[in-house]
Formats: structure tokens, sequence, C-alpha cells
């Protein structure tokens, strides 16, 4: 079979000329027995409009480079990327071994070729390699098992990762891939014809895969393709949103959320100053609506690094960014409470006063319900803000304001709270307000004990009313079928 599809292969470069010009997308079609891939035919059409059709001129492809004079070695490169456009079945490890043995033996040829090559790739070298790639890297994944019985929530961490059978010649055509775009004998201005929009948004597409090593691979690649094209870079931007978006608005499920952002972080450490409005809106529609979904916890780390990135880049943002995650507080979820805690931490150290004093109502409201909070993580994680000198500083300056918002929480955890730990730090916070100001503390306890006063006369009048109810419910029991009015 392997010999049939040599056979195939054109001799003389003049030949493939005449050869290309009737079938000028015969490198993409070719396929053998043993592939394993549906459709076959389907994503050859595709890949059409991808790569246009270009005579590309070919020798003997099982030479080796170091057999043919400096003047053929391209076309050599050609020809062994012509063959390895074929793609084998690897869910049985017994089928085409020796083909598949003789494909992964070129592919290493030609990614030691691209390491060591100093001379320009010509355009059918990289139309030839960009098609290559493609064929062997552009699928559909297969339904999973494991997405398609869970909610990508919490204790997906622990899922086992699930990994590509085809991946000894997957990762060989990503070293390749990357080391080809990254070479210097590689001309930006002829490749971005071929790493095109439509190329970029299947590379994209491949980061849902389920396999780690796959989507590291593609973070690699597509950070290099941002630098390398800058003619690509809005759309590379805008491609990343859309699956943010469809993320958050819609299925809640993708894999490389993770790996885009980590991608994104570095973008935003090279955006001039004053940001551009395309920046601000990514961060208040796709970032900060990123804290919403229930697997945060995944890439929750990424996320932070570039909210914080934003904020370093214009610390105005930060009030904008504090109401955003006010909006998406996890009420019912501790463990993305503490999260969240940490984040606004982050925020807190580098925002100015004039916007604190904007935001900090509703933000010592909700730090006051986290320190009330049952869950001892949450509590001692809202507590630990007081660490923060930066923190201290603010809340200092706006004590008058902050301080009747929390102390309630502090008193009642100082009253109530089971945990030893909580206590200890609860002690320490309200023995750092009476530092700043004692007056003022004193104050407040006056006030919160009568408001409990209040509460517990309540308490007392409503226990009462009830009482006076049941007793007179047991002195006129209702015996038969006699009607009863029941007033409101």
């Amino acid at each position: 079979m392997w010999k049939q599809i040599l056979s195939k292969l054109p001799r003389k470069s003049a030949k493939l000329d005449a050869d290309s010009a009737r079938t000028p997308n015969s490198g993409i079609n070719m396929s053998s027995p043993g592939s394993g891939r549906p459709n076959a035919a389907s994503p050859a059409v595709k890949r059409a409009a991808i790569f246009p059709a270009s005579p590309i001129a070919g020798i003997e492809p099982l030479l080796a480079f170091k057999d043919v004079p400096s003047s053929e070695k391209m076309n050599l490169f050609i020809s062994k990327l012509s063959l390895c456009c074929v793609v084998f079945d690897f869910t049985d490890p017994v089928k085409n071994t020796q083909e598949k043995e003789l494909k992964r033996a070129t592919l290493l040829e030609l990614l030691d070729f691209v390491s060591q090559n100093s001379t320009k790739f010509s355009e059918p070298a990289v139309l030839a390699a960009c098609k290559m790639c493609s064929i062997n890297l552009f699928r559909d994944f297969p339904p999973s098992y494991r997405s398609s019985n869970t909610n990508l929530g919490e204790n997906d961490n622990d899922s086992e990762p699930t990994f590509d059978p085809a991946w000894s010649h997957l990762q060989i055509v990503y070293d390749f891939f990357l080391k080809f775009v990254t070479s210097p004998s590689l001309e930006a201005k002829v490749a971005k014809k071929y790493i095109n929009h439509s190329f970029i948004t299947r590379t994209i597409d491949l980061f849902h895969s389920e396999d780690p090593r796959e989507r590291d691979c593609l973070k690699a690649i597509l950070h290099r393709i941002y630098g390398k094209f800058m003619v690509h870079r809005p759309f590379v931007r805008k491609s990343m949103s859309h699956v943010f978006y469809r993320f958050v608005f819609e299925t809640e499920k993708h894999n490389g959320i993770a790996e885009l952002l980590e991608i994104f972080g570095s973008v935003i450490t090279g955006f001039a100053l004053p940001l551009k409005e395309e920046h601000k809106i990514f961060l208040w529609r796709a970032l900060i609506p990123l804290h919403k979904p229930k697997s945060l916890g995944v890439y929750f780390q990424q996320l932070s690094y570039c909210v914080t990135q934003f904020i370093e880049k214009e610390p105005k943002l930060a009030g904008g960014v504090i109401k955003g995650l006010l909006k998406y507080w996890p009420i019912t979820n501790s463990q993305k409470e503490v999260m969240f805690l940490g984040e606004l931490e982050e925020i807190l150290e580098a925002i100015n006063m004039a916007d604190f004093q904007k935001v900090m109502v509703p933000l010592f409201w909700r730090i006051g319900q986290c320190i009330s909070s049952y869950h001892f993580q949450v509590t001692e994680r809202a507590l630990f803000l007081w660490n923060n000198d930066q923190v201290i500083n603010l809340i200092a300056h706006n004590r008058h304001v902050i301080l009747p918002i929390v102390l309630p929480a502090l008193e009642s955890n100082a009253q109530n709270h089971w945990n030893q730990a909580v206590l200890n730090l609860t002690l320490n916070v309200k023995k750092m307000f009476s530092e700043m100001d004692d007056a003022l503390v004193l104050a407040c306890i006056s006030s919160y004990n009568e408001e409990q006063e209040k509460l517990n006369f309540e308490v007392k009048k409503r226990k009462e009313a009830w009482e006076l109810l049941e007793n007179a419910a047991s002195r006129q029991p209702i015996a038969g079928n006699t009607a009863v009015l029941v007033t409101p």
C-alpha cells in the first residue's frame, strides 16, 4: 500500500508541474486504506478553502537530505511533506506498523531539517508545510464520555486526562510546526497567506482537546503566531474572545480555557497605554464573566493574572473590576469565595484612594458577610485581609464608614464562632481597630449592643405571641365537622 502511494509521487519537477496544473489539490487528497479518519473527503474540501492551489516540485521522498545537493533540498523537503500527508488509524496498534514507522522517521527528518535550515523557505515549501500540518492536526474530536456525563464542576480537577493514541506522530508534527513558525528562514509576508484567518481559527478550535500535552503545544504555537504575524493579532484576540463568550454564556464546557488565558496574560503585558477601548471591552465582557462558571478553579490562577495585569496597566479600572466581582460573587460556593477574596486582596493593593471610596460600602458589606460565614476557611481568608498593609491603610483612612459595617460581624464571631483560629483572628482585628480609633470602636460596640437588645426584645415578643396562640388552641379543641374561620 505504501509503495503504491510512493509510486504516485513525482520523480521529476517538470512532470510534477504538469500534474499539479491538472490536479492542483492532489497533495491534500492523499489517503490510505489504513487511514482512521472518517469522512476523508470532507476535510479535504475544507482544507482546499484554507490553502490556494499551487504547483509543488518534488523528488524521491525517501532520499536523505545529506544525499542531495543544496539546490535540491527544498524540493526534497516538499516531497517528504507530501509523504507525511497520509494519516493512519492509531486505534489499532498492529495496523500499518511499517508505514507508521516510515512516516515517523520522515517527520523526524523534517523536524531536523527545519531546525538546521538557513535558506529562505520558498512559497511552495510554506504551502506544503501548512498543508501537512493541517491534514495531520485539524480534526474533529470524538464525543467525550466524561464531558457528556459531568458539568465540569469542581471535581474535574481530579479527573484523569484523555491521551490521543496518535500522539507519537502528532507530537512531532507540533514540534515541526513550532520550529517552522519560529524559524528565521520563514518570511512572515509569505507565510501570512497560508497561516491565515481560517488556519488560526482551526488552530484555536484544537484547544478543546482533552490531551493536556496537545494543549501545551498549541499554547506555544499560538503565542508564536501572535508574535510573528502582527497583521493577524486583532483576529487572534477576537477569536479567543469568542471562545470565552461561548464558554461563559452557552456551554460552560471547554478544556483549553486555562491555556488561552495564559496566552492572553502575556498579550496584555504588551498593550500600549492608554488602553484601547477594544481591550477594556474584553475585560468587562469576557474576563469578569469568566468568574461565573462552576469550573473556575481550573483556570482561576490564569484569570486572576490577566485581571491584575489590566489593573497594573490602568489602576483606575480596579473599581469597575471590584463591582464585577461583587456581581458574580459565589454566595453558595465556599471554595470560590476563598478565591474571590484572594483576588480582591491583589486588586486592593493596586487601587487608588478615590476609586476605593466609590466601592468600599458594598465591598465591605460583602466582606462582613464573609466574616460571619460558618465556613471557617471563608472567614479566615476574609480576616487575613487585615494582614495586608495596603488594605489596612485604606481602611484606616475610611474607618468611620467601614468600621460600622464590619464590626457587627466581628462581635458576632467573638461571641459565637465555633473555630478557635477564627476567634483569635477576630480578636486581633478588633485590637487593630481599637488602636486606630478606640472611641469609634466603643461607639460601634454600644450601637451593636443596642441593636442586639432590640432584636432580642422582638424575638421575645414573637415567642410570647406563639405561646399564647398555642395555649388558646389547646384549651378549645375542635370536634367533629365544626367549621373554623381563620383570620389573617
